[in-house]
């Protein structure tokens, strides 16, 4: 009995001086660094005073509330669409990365920025931000916009959020091109 005993507290000890400690985590402390909501996938419609304004699709949305500002982020890139009062698209917008600072109502859009207006002009550049309180969109980065029969470089870019009324500050050419 002795003996079966000792052989049972043997493994008892041996089975449980030999489980590993499972790891654990440090708790997040900095409640800042975490999404309060992060979407994958999304095709969503955004209103404004029960109209519809803007369709958004992105592999991910993620939004961060106690951000200082806080912000909506969309690092896998973001398709937008611009609606008129009669749900007619007025321009498209395409970028690699985008921020949208909700309390500002300020978008800020990075890499490969392509938009498309109504007029079927296209505006290219790596850096561009809409303020939608203003309802102006504007760089001071590199902008190339072809229009039907020409191409429009600058630096620097001042317009209306449709994309019909815009200015270069720095013009560094216009070339006529042939299709």
């Amino acid at each position: 009995m002795t003996i079966v005993l000792t052989t049972v507290v043997i493994l008892f000890l041996s089975v449980s001086c030999s489980k590993k400690k499972q790891p654990i985590t440090e708790a997040i402390t900095n409640r800042d660094s975490v999404p309060v909501m992060v979407t994958r996938d999304v095709s969503t419609y955004i209103s404004d005073s029960g109209v519809v304004r803007y369709k958004i699709i992105a592999k991910e949305w993620k939004v961060f509330d106690r951000l200082d500002p806080s912000m909506w982020t969309f690092e896998e890139g973001v398709y937008l669409e611009k609606f008129n009062n009669d749900f007619s698209i007025e321009a498209t917008i395409i970028a690699d990365t985008a921020y949208y600072y909700d309390k500002k109502e300020l978008w800020e859009l990075r890499s490969n920025v392509h938009i498309e207006n109504e007029q079927n002009e296209k505006f290219d550049t790596n850096l561009l931000f809409w303020d939608q309180k203003t309802e102006k969109v504007y760089s001071d980065q590199y902008i190339r916009i072809q229009q039907e029969k020409k191409i429009i470089t600058g630096t620097g870019f001042e317009s209306n959020q449709q994309f019909t009324n815009y200015t270069i500050k720095k013009t560094q050419g216009i070339f006529p091109f042939e299709e």
